[in-house]
């Protein structure tokens, strides 16, 4: 019988240590592999006949959910489970829209029991199920609800005001009209429960601002957070690169 590997894609020491430890106390012979990195991760996955991986969510080059992503378009038959202290509703988003059908997978919260975390993980990677933490299938619930989700071009929107793009230039890069964008933006914010007559009313005035009262939900809510927008300001400084040298030539 061929000895099995399972990779935990980790990027911090101690959280490595912790599940080492925990996958450690099965009977079953295994090999444990550790990637520092998502890219890492990817590379060393692939090898694998059947990829069994426990991976973080916030990690250097390739989040969880990219990795995912990736190893999936290639090994759909893999079992991933996600681990985090997050339940992020843009992560629980990302991942729903990536999971091959019938792949087993699962997502525990770090904040969990040991013993939890050891029975998801076993569930997933030795018993071939699914496993989502109850937690997290409450935001899914939300994320499922077409009154409250965001559409790809809604979270397109929220990222560009998080960013803090003008309307002009938020048409510049995603091709739009002014009309366009604003379009784009009233459709966010009605997503977000903003009614924005609350806002304009002779009791309130012009007292909201309904881009950084955007932005303050979406934080809530989970829609975005800083690890996520750091790489999304990476994409936009490349862009604005790009965006300056076409206007020197023209």
């Amino acid at each position: 019988m061929k000895t099995l590997t399972i990779l935990i894609a980790e990027d911090n020491p101690k959280d490595f240590e912790f599940l080492e430890q925990i996958l450690r106390e099965w009977d079953e012979p295994f090999l444990i592999e550790r990637a520092h990195n998502g890219k890492v991760a990817l590379e060393m996955a692939l090898r694998e006949e059947l990829p069994l991986v426990v991976s973080d969510i916030q990690m250097p080059e390739l989040n969880g959910i990219e990795f995912a992503r990736e190893l999936w378009e290639k090994k759909p038959e893999a079992r991933i489970v996600l681990w985090s202290q997050f339940k992020d509703e843009m992560y629980v988003r990302s991942l729903a829209r990536i999971v091959p059908p019938e792949t087993v997978y699962g997502y525990i919260l770090k904040s969990n029991p040991r013993e939890r975390i050891s029975t998801a993980i076993r569930t997933v990677l030795i018993d071939d199920q699914c496993w989502v933490d109850p937690e997290v299938r409450k935001v899914q619930g939300r994320t499922g609800h077409s009154q409250t989700a965001l559409s790809d071009i809604e979270y397109e929107a929220l990222v560009d005001i998080s960013l803090g793009l003008t309307d002009n230039l938020i048409a510049q890069r995603r091709y739009l009209s002014r009309r366009g964008v604003q379009s784009r933006l009233n459709s966010l914010y009605n997503k977000l429960g903003l009614d924005q007559e609350q806002f304009h009313g002779e009791k309130f005035g012009e007292a909201f601002n309904l881009r950084n009262r955007a932005v303050a939900l979406a934080v809530r809510r989970g829609l975005i957070n800083a690890f996520e927008l750091e790489h999304e300001e990476e994409e936009l400084q490349g862009w604005l690169k790009r965006f300056k040298a076409t206007q020197r030539h023209d």
